[in-house]
């Protein structure tokens, strides 16, 4: 965790106008390599976070973007860690994205205090689900009732993927097997709803289990223009106040959990910085 750390921490103080994707993803990739690992998975490493795998490291971050880093250290016994944080190119948020980017940290933070044995991943990824709707509904971007919209799935407009994975021996552990061996059983059977149907894990948690929490809201101008066009959720999205947001980007905030025989602790010594004065803090310093 401490080499995550690191690769995270390096990311947001090389966060800079005029500095290239490839040269942050370089950099980071090389920290796990220096430590005699390497990275845990394809690093997603873009300013255009609403592409959720974004694999593409060839844009240049100009001031006003935001640099979404989603990449893990993967140590020579094949542990791996999986963080994703968020960061303004520059050092600062705009008030927009400081509005969107504390609704994904509530959502995230909500997530890991409820998390606990005996409670399933599907509730835990509705509890967030849930604060994803209450902030864009005080934002005047979703309206109606908000167990309602979630219950219909219009929440996955902005959050159209689970909320997280196991892991431990590879970042998404035994998923190879299949997900549904590994994140579903008799009693719990995968959701056919858009942005649910994705989720990995909605078994009941027990104490050891190692797993993510990875909330985002992204704006997908393909998604907005498919659901404005086929009359998705209408009742419950506002999309004139949605179109302002066209050009967004993503916001994603990871951390890697254990599931105790009482709870739950954040993994590593230490968090990755993560509230907006701790990124701002850090963010495009340069090392």
């Amino acid at each position: 965790m401490d080499v995550a750390y690191e690769m995270h921490t390096t990311a947001m103080r090389m966060a800079q106008p005029g500095v290239y994707e490839r040269e942050v993803h370089g950099k980071i990739e090389g920290i796990a390599l220096s430590y005699g690992g390497r990275v845990s998975f394809p690093v997603i490493l873009t300013k255009r976070g609403e592409t959720l795998h974004n694999h593409h490291h060839g844009n240049k971050l100009e001031a006003g973007d935001l640099m979404l880093v989603d990449a893990g250290f993967e140590s020579s016994m094949r542990y791996a860690t999986d963080h994703t944080r968020t960061t303004p190119v520059g050092g600062k948020f705009s008030s927009k994205q400081k509005d969107i980017y504390q609704i994904v940290l509530n959502a995230n933070n909500k997530a890991t205090e409820s998390i606990k044995p005996g409670i399933t991943y599907k509730e835990v990824h509705l509890i967030a689900a849930k604060e994803v709707a209450k902030g864009l509904n005080e934002l005047g971007l979703m309206k109606g009732n908000i167990d309602e919209a979630v219950q219909e799935g219009a929440h996955a407009l902005f959050f159209p993927h689970g909320l997280g994975h196991m892991m431990g021996v590879d970042v998404h552990d035994m998923e190879d097997l299949g997900e549904d061996y590994v994140g579903y059983n008799d009693d719990l059977k995968r959701c056919d709803q858009f942005g649910t149907a994705y989720l990995r894990l909605a078994r009941k948690l027990e104490p050891g289990f190692v797993l993510t929490n990875e909330p985002g809201i992204y704006f997908i101008p393909a998604l907005i223009d498919k659901w404005i066009k086929e009359g998705v959720n209408h009742q419950f999205l506002n999309f004139d106040k949605i179109n302002e947001y066209r050009g967004f980007g993503g916001i994603r905030l990871e951390d890697d959990i254990l599931v105790t025989e009482n709870g739950n602790r954040n993994m590593g010594k230490r968090r990755i910085p993560i509230t907006v004065n701790e990124i701002e803090e850090i963010a495009g310093k340069g090392l």
